[in-house]
């Protein structure tokens, strides 16, 4: 549990304290207002002005020692007309200043100051980009501002995130979006809707290629080119890998399960898929094979590629089991495939015959390149969801080998990943097994979910655990009802003392104690009804600290953004942006933003095609700016804000 924080303001002052200072105080206005009017009021007129003391002038005036002077009366009025302006303008200015303010804020400024949070502001996260030579790709992934001192905070390009969001919460706009279009390199997102591809692939075709993987026809792409999920099966090792992507994928946590038939099922996928992958063969032959349990061509496949004899007399031997067993095994490896059947997905994955022409998409080429990777699926029945996951693992993959061999062991320019909706649509049993090593890499990935109870049906409340324990930025964006996870984010977040101070009378004797009572700074009432333009950052080695979001519509790239929807989205009209202006929530959270020192933000981008090979990326030089059009302002060193 957090340490308690003591409530500023120290001990509670008495009732009686207080009005006493509130009678000081009126007789001080009185007298030095009365004062002020004769004074200027007498040398208006030539009259006797008034002694040295303000307050002896109403006693004089009441005793009739000090007669009025005639023009004293308009000075005073316009003294309380002064007085008065000035009171209203306060209350109008301090109104407008806590109109945009949430109901939460105040929670704010009992979590960490700006001494805690040196090492994820703008001029520490810069620091550490600089230390693993990626200072060319700016501080890090925005995270959003400070409640408390409106600072910029960013997770460094070595830090992992998790966020999660309930339903319209203002997830794709806040967190998804903006750290697509803020990627320095290479991105990959997943998701189950479009709204992530049509709001950014007209700003990140500026930046290099820009390929949309749809078997689902979530956003009505065509398959103008095409991805061979055999290409990953380089040997045995990466076909049982496959294969326990493809099965795991769509295996919900707590299912039934039979140990030697699940087992040998996935022996039997991984040797058909490395049959198919040796012999050319496209993925769909592996489900033809599967529908022939007698056709043991991929054993012979096997066994005529030399050194590959143990896995040719593993499937041999599958082969010969006895017909009821084998059945069995066929019978249970057949429907992790399934979704081969879908002839729309298959046109995504597999050639279209001897003549085509298509671009293939190849995951080591593109992690070399500055372009992006969408991969869209829908859950349910006939989900793509095993393809989006192989090709995520895929890109990642890749990008880990080439880190390999670059200085330090990490990418020259970070890779972004943004997997949105993962538990739904990128079920990657592996990854709170990975999450941390990737980060030293140079892979930077933000995995998105609904709720805690999301990651639970994914990888399992052990999976879970570890997978928010591997990330060092986490980020609860509101509109989630789990008591239980809330209960645990509130002692996250910590408690404070206040100081309870109690005055009785009892025999004509006042008495006076005192006590401490510790309270939570957030219960979980406020962490559920936590409004829109809010959220709560737990970063490493840091207190919690709540941000406003900053969404893509208070961006100075915003009008690019619109560009994109209008090009691209069938409802431009309706999804170009919340309206309301500044009463809008999300934009008034983000108005301070919107500033741009490098211009106006530019509404068009080159044009760039679709998936056309482009040349390789090159690292930029240190100091060049990378944020691309309209981007946030690079590091200003007379900025002292962090």
């Amino acid at each position: 549990m957090a340490q308690g924080r003591k409530s500023t303001g120290g001990a509670a002052i008495s009732p009686e304290a207080i009005a006493l200072f509130v009678v000081i105080g009126l007789i001080a206005l009185v007298s030095v207002g009365t004062w002020a009017a004769a004074s200027l009021g007498a040398a208006i007129s030539g009259d006797k002005k008034p002694g040295g003391n303000p307050l002896s002038v109403p006693v004089d005036l009441f005793t009739g020692d000090y007669e009025w002077p005639g023009a004293a009366t308009a000075v005073l009025v316009v003294e309380i007309v002064v007085v008065a302006a000035l009171i209203v303008g306060v209350f109008l200015l301090l109104r407008r200043r806590t109109g945009t303010k949430s109901r939460v804020d105040r929670h704010a400024f009992l979590m960490s100051n700006r001494k805690d949070l040196r090492k994820i502001l703008r001029e520490g996260a810069q620091e550490t980009a600089n230390r693993l030579g990626a200072g060319h790709a700016g501080p890090g992934v925005f995270i959003g501002r400070t409640v408390r001192d409106d600072l910029e905070l960013f997770g460094s390009w070595e830090d992992m995130h998790i966020d999660i969001w309930g339903p319209r919460t203002g997830k794709t706009t806040t967190r998804a979006v903006p750290a697509i279009l803020d990627a320095p390199g290479a991105v990959i997102a997943t998701s189950n809707k479009r709204d992530i591809v049509d709001a950014s692939r007209g700003p990140r075709s500026a930046k290099g290629q820009v390929w949309v993987f749809d078997p689902q026809g979530v956003a009505d792409e065509e398959p103008t080119w095409w991805w061979n999920p055999l290409s990953y099966v380089t040997d045995e090792v990466k076909a049982r890998q496959f294969a326990d992507h493809i099965v795991n994928s769509q295996r919900q946590e707590g299912a039934r399960s039979d140990a030697y038939f699940d087992t040998v099922a996935a022996d039997l996928l991984a040797g058909l898929l490395l049959a198919a992958a040796l012999a050319k063969r496209p993925i769909n032959q592996v489900y033809l094979w599967l529908s022939d349990q007698l056709n043991d061509e991929p054993a012979r496949i096997l066994d005529n590629t030399p050194g590959y004899e143990l896995p040719a007399q593993q499937m041999a031997s599958l082969y010969s089991l006895p017909d009821k067993q084998r059945a069995g095994v066929f019978g249970t490896a057949q429907p992790s495939v399934q979704f081969l059947l879908n002839r729309q997905v298959a046109k995504w994955v597999n050639p279209n015959g001897q003549a085509d022409n298509r671009p293939q998409f190849n995951p080591h080429d593109f992690v070399r390149s500055g372009g992006t990777l969408y991969s869209l699926s829908k859950e349910g029945s006939g989900t793509a969801g095993p393809l989006v996951a192989g090709l995520t693992v895929a890109i990642v993959e890749a990008a880990e080998e080439y880190a390999k061999t670059c200085p330090m062991g990490r990418l020259p320019t970070p890779l972004v990943g943004v997997l949105d909706e993962a538990a739904n649509v990128c079920r990657w049993k592996d990854l709170p097994d990975l999450y941390s090593h990737f980060g030293s890499r140079g892979i930077v990935l933000m995995t998105i979910l609904q709720s805690w109870a999301q990651g639970v049906e994914c990888w399992g409340e052990h999976g879970i655990e570890k997978l928010w324990s591997s990330a060092n930025i986490r980020v609860y964006g509101g509109g989630v009802s789990d008591s239980a996870f809330l209960e645990r984010l509130s002692k996250l977040i910590g408690e404070y003392d206040i100081n309870s101070n109690t005055v009785s009378y009892e025999g004509g004797k006042r008495s006076h104690s005192s006590q401490v009572q510790r309270h939570a700074i957030m219960e979980v009432s406020d962490l559920t009804s936590m409004p829109p333009g809010r959220a709560v950052v737990f970063a490493s080695g840091t207190p919690a600290t709540m941000i406003k979001t900053i969404p893509w519509m208070a961006r100075p790239d915003a009008a690019s953004v619109r560009a994109s929807l209008a090009q691209f989205d069938p409802g431009a009209a309706s999804t170009a942006g919340p309206a309301g202006g500044a009463s809008n929530p999300w934009i008034a959270a983000g108005q301070k933003a919107k500033h741009n020192p490098l211009g106006p933000a530019q509404a068009t981008w080159p044009a760039v095609p679709d998936n056309q090979p482009q040349p390789q990326q090159q690292a930029p030089q240190p100091g060049q700016q990378q944020w691309g059009q309209a981007q946030w302002s690079p590091p200003n060193p007379n900025d002292r804000r962090g």
